[in-house]
This record gives structure tokens, C-alpha cells and sequence, in this order.
């Protein structure tokens, strides 16, 4: 499968996030210590209220823009997936950093997964690829003949279908965080 790539500018990939939080310079500095990221300093925006407007961080080749949420506006939590080179060491800086273990790494369809909830109110999954693996054919999708048919991606026992006790796990904890997620101001 080929994509069209739309033209970006230097330091952008076709997606990149834009996140809304309390204590955008808190996130910043978080995003830097956590997944080795540069904070691009001119980037940084204040707006008249004090409040940052703007920034960017680069995490590998994307960027991630921060900026502070207003006071009346809603708690938009925001959910990454970052792949990294040592999930279990990215958890170790963000646990040291005041963030929560989600998922502790896991095998996934052959790569590891990860995740971690910040201090700030957002859900990180953390990915090692693992580029090697038979369940990915060559151009990156999910090959399906290693795994048990199912009638359709629609069909109501497609998840029973590939279930396994790390699917298990790695779902459980995705509920579970995601019920314990709440707006950082009303803490």
C-alpha cells in the first residue's frame, strides 16, 4: 500500500500532535527528560494572559505542540503512541517524573507495547518495533495468516478470535486507565 505525502515543513511529520494541557511548561519539560525530545525555544508562544500558545517539542523525527489550556475550556486528554528504542526504560524516566505504569511492555503482534499515564492528565502508548517480526508483512500491515481466521474485522467474536493472555493484559489495562483519566482541575 502507498500513501500520498503531503508536503510539511522541516521537523514535521504528515501528523503531528497538538496538545491542550494544564501546565503546558511542565509538559514540555516532562516530554524533553521523558522521550529525549528538544523543546524548539523560539518556537515558544506566550499569549497575553501569560499563558504558552504555543511550543514544540521534537520526539525522533515529530513534533508534538503544547500549548496551555484556557481557564474554561475543556480537559482534552490527550493519547500518543511514540515508538522508542528501550519501552522500559522511557517508563522508568516518566515513573521517576511522577507518571503512572499503564501497561508494563508487552509483546504485542510482534512488537513490545507500553503504556503510561503523565502527571499532567494524558495517556502515552510507548512501541519498540520490531521490524523483524513474522505477524508484519513488507510494507508494515498486520499479516493475518499467522493468526487464528476470523469471519470479518466486524464480527462480534473478532477479539475472542486472537485473544491471548497479553492481549488480555494489555486490554484490561486500557480500561482501566482510560476510567481512571480526570480533568487535573477537578482533583
Amino acid at each position: 500500500m502507498s500513501a500520498h505525502i503531503p508536503a510539511a515543513p522541516q521537523g514535521s511529520a504528515t501528523v503531528d500532535p497538538f496538545i491542550w494541557t494544564d501546565d503546558a511548561v511542565g509538559l514540555i519539560d516532562f516530554l524533553v527528560a521523558v522521550f529525549d525530545g528538544a523543546e524548539l525555544a523560539d518556537a515558544r508562544t506566550a499569549d497575553t494572559d501569560g499563558l504558552v500558545l504555543h511550543s514544540e517539542v521534537v520526539i525522533g523525527d515529530s513534533t508534538v505542540t503544547v500549548a496551555d489550556r484556557k481557564p474554561g475550556w475543556p480537559y482534552t486528554p490527550a493519547f500518543v503512541r511514540v515508538y522508542v528504542d528501550d519501552p522500559a526504560e522511557v517508563l522508568a524516566r516518566a515513573e521517576a517524573r511522577g507518571g503512572r505504569i499503564v501497561t508494563r511492555p508487552t509483546e504485542f503482534f510482534g512488537d513490545v507495547l507500553s503504556r503510561f499515564a503523565d502527571p499532567f492528565g494524558h495517556l502515552w502508548w510507548v512501541y519498540r518495533h520490531n521490524p523483524g517480526t513474522a505477524v508484519w508483512d513488507d510494507q508494515g500491515e498486520w499479516d493475518s495468516t499467522d493468526a487464528d481466521d476470523a469471519d470479518s474485522a466486524d464480527s462480534a467474536d473478532s477479539w475472542e478470535s486472537y485473544t491471548s493472555p497479553e492481549l488480555e493484559y494489555i486490554h484490561s489495562t486500557l480500561i482501566e486507565a482510560m476510567s481512571s483519566l480526570r480533568d487535573p482541575r477537578s482533583v
